[in-house]
């Protein structure tokens, strides 16, 4: 008997991933193996969390579309725990597939094959389902149990980014003696090791006090020459995008509304809501939105945890200046999901920021509103608006992947990888020899400012040395990760990424929005809009063998609004969007290698 198996598991299990496969695949082998059952094929899903269904699981989705295949190659589909597979309700709508095309399916916890006319095996599997269920459940809530008693109780810092104004600074050796033992330790917010921006935000609210309205203060800030917090620590604010170092709106009501800055650790701001992906069709499962909690249900330390940079009564005050300002609005009211296939991909390509998603005219776009959110609009020449509509470019970049892994293409993609890897070695050898030499450079100057500091030099001149110096290692270190993962690509692997990437390439066709946005996001696209040319440019970083592999310089372009065609279309653009204006596969403005350092759009 051949049997697929298929198995899961993510990051809430806490497993490694080989671990969990090979100890899942035992207990298949062990059931299936007195009935003469041998495994053929393997679906194995790794991070995909149990509450999501089985058609929006990538392996789960690809085993549900192999049962409809006659050549499939396997007779029984072994699952080595349902807890893992099934969750909720997921048994009573997967199996009736396994049913109709006549495979069986074997699970430990019935003994072998589950029964269709068994009410006995009907019942076991649904216990299974509601148990799965209620330990995610549990596990939820126990850990947000401990972390609230942790934050009122303790004040203990609970991760992520510290508040600009403050560093992380160690607190000691982990409580858990396992994680001690991994060499975890607890951190605290600290001030007095970042001097330069605690003023800043002082500064921010007395200006707020007075009067002063949220572009009017970002602009005072960029006027002076003070850095954003994302260009003041760049180091953790690698998602951020490029604003060239202005102030905008955002940060300055994201510092006003912020009460970690009155010396007290607060938590509980937000909170995670599964919501349905679609009311009228509750198979598609759920999908998690952060939403913002009121400000009643905020957890607050008993005791000031930290140093404050304003007192309690300020940011209070700061608080009811801002309702006022709100003229009775209210709380924004909840839009209905919208299909942003797009959103968090797309990038102007003027400014570099992302793109925010937009509804307009019964149709998802994306817009780039910079001289209304930054200060300093000057140094960028940047439209006021910039509006791209999201079919004009998935159409064109469905297709474009469509055909760069189309097997007739193949042997020329894989070309491609290889040429360009190669190409790319001799520059990320330098780039990494010059990384290096800076490392050490910046390492005598910190010797040096500590010794300064220990002869009696102004401390408040040592640390604005010190944080300029460790701002120059932090972009050392970042060259040296991104060139340490450049290695030269054997045929094997490349054939390996293709075939990995190849899969998920066909589902995109007959893929639903919510479906679409994990495919993107497992290719790793990146995407920047050019308004002046009306081109986008393209770049893929798909996870295959275990490392990650950039393909770029895609260039697709944007069909044009045209009032004569009864689409709104100009007829003909469309059709040459991924034509590159050329007959070669992607007119050689195609780059693929190991690391972004590769550069984006370059030649081979």
């Amino acid at each position: 008997m051949r049997c697929a198996f298929y198995g899961r598991v993510s990051t809430e299990d806490q497993q490694d991933p080989e671990a969990s496969r090979n100890w899942q695949l035992d207990r298949s082998r062990q059931l299936i193996g007195p009935a003469g059952g041998l495994i053929v094929e393997q679906f194995f899903d790794i991070g995909q969390s149990r509450s999501l269904p089985w058609k929006r699981r990538p392996e789960a989705a690809r085993l549900l579309r192999a049962l409809a295949d006659p050549e499939r190659g396997f007779e029984a589909v072994v699952i080595g725990e349902p807890q893992r597979a099934f969750h909720g309700n997921q048994f009573s709508l997967t199996f009736p597939i396994f049913g109709h095309h006549k495979v069986e399916l074997w699970v430990p916890e019935v003994g072998g094959a589950i029964d269709p006319d068994s009410e006995a095996h009907d019942l076991v599997m649904t216990i299974f389902g509601g148990m799965s269920k209620g330990e995610r459940t549990r596990i939820k809530t126990r850990v947000r149990s401990a972390m609230g008693s942790q934050a009122r109780h303790e004040g203990r810092f609970l991760g992520g980014r510290p508040p600009y104004g403050y560093v992380l600074a160690d607190a000691g050796q982990y409580p858990n003696p396992a994680k001690a033992a991994d060499g975890k330790r607890m951190h605290r917010l600290e001030l007095e090791l970042d001097p330069i921006a605690a003023p800043v935000v002082r500064r921010i609210f007395n200006e707020y006090m007075k009067g002063i309205g949220l572009y009017a203060i970002a602009e005072r800030l960029t006027r002076d020459g003070i850095a954003s917090p994302s260009a003041h620590d760049p180091g953790r604010n690698r998602h951020r995008g490029s604003s060239k170092g202005a102030w905008s709106k955002s940060a300055v009501r994201a510092i006003l509304g912020n009460p970690r800055y009155t010396g007290f650790e607060v938590w509980n701001k937000q909170r995670r809501d599964d919501v349905l992906v679609d009311i009228d069709d509750v198979a598609q499962g759920h999908a998690t939105k952060m939403r913002w909690n009121d400000q009643s249900n905020w957890i607050f330390s008993e005791s000031p945890a930290h140093e404050p940079i304003i007192d309690r009564d300020t940011f209070d005050q700061s608080r009811a200046l801002a309702a006022s300002r709100t003229h009775g609005r209210g709380p924004r009211k909840r839009s209905s999901p919208r299909p942003y296939v797009l959103r968090g991909l797309l990038h102007c390509g003027t400014c570099g920021r992302r793109m925010q998603a937009r509804w307009n005219n019964g149709g998802p776009y994306y817009r780039c509103r910079y001289p209304a959110e930054y200060a300093l609009i000057s140094e960028v020449d940047h439209p006021k608006t910039v509006y791209v509509r999201q079919g004009d470019i998935t159409r064109p970049l469905d297709k474009w992947l469509s055909t760069i892994f189309n097997p007739a293409n193949l042997d020329e993609t894989c070309a491609l990888i290889a040429a360009a890897n190669d190409a790319a070695q001799p520059e990320c050898s330098r780039a990494q020899k010059a990384a290096t030499a800076q490392l050490v450079l910046c390492d005598r100057r910190l010797e040096q400012y500590r010794k300064a500091l220990d002869s009696g030099a102004d401390p408040a001149v040592v640390s604005k040395w010190i944080s300029d110096v460790q701002l120059e290692r932090n972009a050392a270190e970042r060259v040296l990760e991104t060139q340490r993962a450049t290695q030269p690509i054997t045929p094997a692997e490349i054939r390996g990424m293709i075939d990995a990437v190849e899969d998920k390439v066909r589902m995109l066709a007959d893929a639903d929005p919510i479906t679409k946005v994990a495919l993107y996001a497992s290719f790793g696209l990146t995407l920047t809009y050019e308004h002046d040319r009306r081109v986008v440019r393209v770049e893929a970083l798909p996870t295959a063998l275990g490392t990650n592999e950039r393909v770029g310089g895609g260039t697709c372009q944007p069909a044009r609004r045209d009032s004569a065609h009864p689409n709104g279309v100009a007829s003909g653009v469309v059709a040459r969007h991924c034509a590159v204006r050329s007959t070669s596969l992607w007119n050689r403005r195609c780059a693929i290698g190991r690391a972004p350092a590769i550069g984006r759009a370059r030649s081979v």
